[in-house]
Parts: C-alpha cells; structure tokens; sequence
C-alpha cells in the first residue's frame, strides 16, 4: 500500500450505533484520513445520507480485496470482534476495532502476534482515555495534587429497568453485558493511571427480572501501596453518584457528570465544531486538598473532551510513525482483567495476579 501522499484510505465494518455515532463522524474530521467504503450488511445505504462521497457494499471482503484501503475499521458486536480483525490482518489492513477488543485473552494475543507478523497497525478505540472527566483527572494525579492517593471510586450510574431483549448486548452472547462494554474503559482508565494490580475482587450479576447479560458489576484492584480502585456500575440506579471520587494523603477530588461528547453526536454534532468536548460548568469537579501549603477548596474546570485525538494518533502513526497511543497490549490487558474479575465473581474471592 503506498501512503506516499499521506493519505490513508478507511473502510467501515458496520453502521450501527458504534459505526454511525462513534466512528464515521469523528474519522471524518481528521485531515488525512478518507472514508472511502462501508459495509452496511441491510438497510439502504444509511452511511450515504451524511457521507455522499462513500460506496456501501455488503460483504467485508469487498474491504479486503480493495487494494486502496489502507486501514478497516470494525464496529460490528464484541461477539465478532476477533473474527473480522483476523481476516482484515490476513488481508494486508491495518486495523482498528471497536472496544472490547475480543472476548478472550486468547484471541487478543492471537491478533496481536498476527499483526506482528504483517507488521501491521492494530489498535482499539478506547475512546474514553479522552472523555474530559478523565483528562482532567489523569493531570490531577499527574500532578500529585491529592498526595498519595488512597482510594478511588469509578462509577457509571444508569437507570434502564426494563431488559430490551432485541439489544445484543443484553443477551448472553460472549462479549455481551455491561461489564465488557463499560468496565472495560474504566479497567482501560485505571491501568492508565495506577499500573496492573496486585489483586482483583468482583461482584458481577444480572439483577433485572428476565435479563440474561451482566447489568450489574462491583470490581475492586487492589495495588502493593494500600491503593484500592473500586468500579462499579448499575442499569438501577436513578439517582447517579460521583462520576469519579478520588481520595489522597492531602485531600479530594469529586466530579459528577459523564463527558458530554456522546450526547452532541447521539445529536449529530461534530467534533468539529467550536467548544466540542467542553462541560458545563455546572459539572465540573470539586477540589478540597492542601496544595503549596495552602488549604483550597474549590472547582476544577474539565479539561475539553476529544474523541478526535485518537484517531489523530492513527492517521499520525499511519502516516509519519507517531507512537501509537492505544497499544493493542494494553488493550488486552483489559480482557485478562475482565476474565480475572468473572473468575472472581464465580468463584466468591479475591484473585492474585501474577506480575
């Protein structure tokens, strides 16, 4: 593939929520990256009525056998996650896939050897490394501005009593419940922030009457300086608590609220308009710490959201040889957490990790 004019060539597998919502809108704001082809498998070609320039097709190998393409995007479900990034690695693409990345640590370490081998780009849309929420809360960690940090609390707080069997994801398919498609990012947030545990606890179950996927999970990582890392989030819960309580040696920081990216392109925004990915203030966190000897008690601002810097990185990497943000290991690492913490839940204990 000659990406010689620093153009890469994408296409799409699937135009779904994820493909239509999450991906094709903010790909298309990067310079340098070309929505070209969408694999739409029914429906009248949904991805033409905002995108006119692109082709939709119905099979994924009119993606694979295009020499054109440079990079296959897949949103399809988890369930099929592994499946389609293999055969798009085998066709010489490089690949980006919708979060989780598989539903297995062994796939995982299967695609990730197999895009070693093609020497080819892999990597997974943790998108939520650039909710503003967390930007803001990696600099405060960053900057030591709580001392040594003690505890912390995630939570995503939903309330959807009724189980809506039609979804996927509320069926017992692999890679279904809310554990794989929201634990995963906070799993993602806090390696970012604190390492691997030591040790991982969960608690995951389905509470509503007649659901059949996880809708429930209570996670705990432990770490060797005392750290304990709870995430936890429920579809019953109609009073949200924090977004994220962090807790230290010189004070803490509360943030309610969820980023408001999701919302503006559920709304079809783009991530280009002026003031994307910035919070009202209404939302921003609270501060009460000793920084510099002094006692503040006070609001953060959030850092702006960016859901764009990721695929920034890709075209980046692509094209001139940045380092890849969302390392493939990294993302892994996440599904061998998600396996521990089933295991933990099933099994009533805490597990030791081995380094």
């Amino acid at each position: 593939m000659n990406n010689g004019n620093k153009q890469i060539r994408v296409g799409l597998i699937g135009y779904g929520l994820a493909g239509a919502t999450f991906h094709a809108p903010v790909l298309t704001t990067i310079e340098g990256l070309k929505l070209v082809k969408v694999v739409e498998r029914s429906g009248r070609g949904a991805s033409q009525e905002r995108y006119p320039w692109v082709q939709v097709v119905r099979q994924s190998n009119e993606l694979y056998d295009d020499p054109e393409i440079d990079l296959v995007v897949i949103t399809t479900p988890s369930t099929n996650h592994y499946s389609f990034a293999k055969e798009a690695l085998e066709a010489g693409k490089h690949v980006v896939v919708e979060k989780p990345f598989t539903t297995t640590a062994e796939e995982a370490e299967e695609l990730i050897m197999l895009a070693r081998e093609k020497q080819l780009m892999l990597s997974v849309f943790h998108n939520r490394r650039w909710d503003g929420d967390f930007l803001t809360v990696r600099q405060i960690v960053k900057q030591q501005m709580l001392g040594r940090i003690t505890s912390c609390e995630f939570r995503w707080d939903r309330y959807r009593p009724d189980v809506n069997k039609a979804k996927w994801r509320e069926t017992d398919a692999a890679g279904a419940g809310i554990f794989y498609d929201l634990g995963v990012h906070f799993l993602d947030q806090a390696l970012m922030l604190f390492g691997r545990p030591e040790t991982i606890r969960g608690d995951i179950r389905v509470l509503r009457e007649g659901g059949a996927a996880d809708d429930f999970f209570d996670v705990s990582l432990g770490y060797p300086d005392g750290l304990n890392v709870r995430l936890t989030s429920s579809v019953l819960v109609r009073e949200a608590g924090p977004r994220y309580a962090l807790h230290g040696t010189e004070g803490s920081f509360v943030k309610y609220g969820i980023d408001p990216q999701e919302d503006a392109l559920r709304a079809g925004l783009s991530p280009s308009a002026a003031g994307w990915g910035r919070e009202a203030e209404a939302n921003w966190g609270t501060l009460n710490a000793t920084v510099g000897g002094l006692h503040v008690v006070g609001r953060v601002e959030t850092a702006a959201g960016s859901y764009a810097s990721y695929y920034r990185n890709v075209y980046e990497h692509l094209a001139y040889g940045a380092e890849l943000e969302v390392k493939p290991e990294q993302a892994a690492a996440t599904i061998q957490l998600i396996e521990h913490a089933f295991q933990s839940s099933r099994e009533g204990r805490t597990i030791h990790l081995q380094g």
